[in-house]
C-alpha cells in the first residue's frame, strides 16, 4: 500500500513528538554537570557561567525542540534582532516602540483648531524648534494632560477599524 506524502509526514511527526518527549523527560533526571555537558553537545559552546539549573534545562529543551520541529521564522528572527539592537543602544526595549518611524517623517495632528507638526529625528523628535525625547512629552505639552504620544499622533492604530464602520456593524447586528 502506498502512503501519501502527508501520511508519511504525520507518521514521522508522531515519532518525532514521542522522541522529543522522551528526551525532555530524561533532562529532568540529569544532574547539573550532565546538563552542562548536554548544553555543550547541543550548542557547541560552553554554557554561561553560574547559570541556574532551570535555565540550562530551558535552553536545552528549546534546542532539542528546535532541531526536531524547526526554529523561529524569519520575521521573528528579524524582530528579535531589532529588539537586541534597541536594548544595546537604549538599555531598554520599551523606550523605542516608535522606532519604525524614519527620520524626516512628519507627524501632523490638529488639536483645538491648531495644527501641530512634529518631525522625527535620528534621536527623538522636533516640535516648535525644540528637541524632544518622547512623543508623550509633546502630547502632554500640547494637551496639558497625560496622553500616550503614539496614540495621540495616531501611529498605534494599525489594527483598528474606522469608528463609523464599527457603529454600522453595531446597528446591523
Amino acid at each position: 500500500m502506498l502512503r501519501t506524502g502527508k501520511e508519511a509526514l504525520q507518521r514521522r511527526s508522531a515519532s518525532a513528538v514521542e522522541e522529543v518527549a522522551t528526551r525532555l523527560q530524561a533532562l529532568g533526571e540529569m544532574d547539573y554537570d550532565a546538563l552542562r555537558v548536554e548544553w555543550r553537545r547541543l550548542y557547541r559552546i560552553h554554557p554561561p557561567k553560574r547559570v541556574a539549573r532551570d535555565l540550562l534545562l530551558l535552553g536545552i529543551a528549546w534546542k532539542i525542540q528546535e532541531r526536531a520541529f524547526g526554529g523561529l521564522g524569519a520575521t521573528t528572527k528579524r524582530r528579535l534582532a531589532d529588539l537586541a539592537k534597541t536594548l544595546e543602544r537604549n538599555g531598554d526595549v520599551t523606550r523605542n516602540r516608535v522606532a519604525r518611524l524614519k527620520p524626516g517623517a512628519k507627524l501632523i495632528r490638529e488639536w483645538h483648531g491648531e495644527t501641530h507638526t512634529v518631525i522625527v529625528t535620528e534621536d527623538g523628535f522636533e516640535w516648535r524648534g525644540r528637541h524632544w525625547q518622547s512623543l508623550s512629552a509633546i502630547a502632554r505639552a500640547i494637551t496639558g494632560g497625560h496622553w500616550s504620544g503614539p496614540r495621540f499622533f495616531g501611529i498605534n492604530n494599525r489594527a483598528r477599524q474606522p469608528i463609523g464602520s464599527r457603529a454600522e456593524e453595531a446597528v446591523d447586528a
